[in-house]
């Protein structure tokens, strides 16, 4: 039987709460509103860490502004980190985006109104079907 999730995986899904929480309660500067934490991948060693992060707004501009500031911020955040989690090594944070959010926001739309325009499509139909009678 095999192990369900690797130490780094554990170590990962810990990291996204607690920076998800500094995100929520700690960092105050507007550029970085409503981010997301949608995952964290922790190297072998524990010493470095991507932090993917999502966005309500879909501006590429402001989506570039606010990994600036988080990426800037990385250094305060990693302490925050530090004193939350009882951990020898503290990684080095990089933040990223993650589009996902976004993207699966976007199909979403395109699959209903492929449903709304088909379900138009079907009443034309049976109209014309029930006209024939």
């Amino acid at each position: 039987m095999g192990k369900d999730f690797s130490r780094t995986d554990r170590v990962g899904q810990q990291y996204q709460r607690e920076i998800a929480m500094i995100l929520q309660h700690e960092i105050k500067d507007p550029r970085v509103a409503m981010a997301t934490v949608s995952a964290v991948e922790v190297t072998r060693d524990l010493a470095y860490a991507k932090v993917f992060v999502t966005f309500f707004q879909d501006d590429d501009e402001q989506v570039k502004t606010s990994l600036k500031v988080l990426n800037d911020a990385s250094g305060f955040i990693r302490s925050l980190l530090g004193k939350r989690i009882r951990a020898r090594i503290v990684p080095e944070l990089r933040f990223m985006h993650d589009p996902s959010l976004n993207e699966g926001i976007r199909m979403s739309k395109l699959v209903d109104e492929a449903i709304r325009r088909d379900q138009r499509g079907n009443t034309k139909t049976d109209q014309e079907n029930n006209g024939d009678d």
